[in-house]
């Protein structure tokens, strides 16, 4: 049996919730309840890293129509910094 930390209520030892109060029950469904489509700790992180990788491109080519020098190694490099930072930054507001 698993005890509802909520209301204390006895529950079936294989239940996702509880029955009297409807609390998740276990550590299964914590992780459950994470986005799968995070990237980078953001929602829809692989939509924003893909947008990122569009950008580098689009860049990429600009430099070759108009010669630019461009180091995109450089820009790719802080493109994944800042997402990485944003994940951090939302993982911590995401937990108040």
């Amino acid at each position: 049996m698993v005890t509802c930390t909520k209301c204390g209520t006895e529950n079936e030892e294989n239940a996702k919730y509880c029955i009297n109060c409807g609390a998740a029950l276990g550590r299964m469904e914590r992780t459950e309840t994470r986005p799968r489509d995070e990237c980078f700790g953001l929602p829809r992180g692989g939509a924003i890293f893909g947008l990122f990788i569009g950008a580098i491109i689009i860049l990429w080519g600009l430099t070759e129509i108009f010669g630019w020098r461009v180091e995109l190694g450089t820009f790719a490099i802080i493109i994944i910094g800042i997402l990485i930072v944003a994940g951090a930054i939302y993982g911590l507001t995401r937990r108040r």
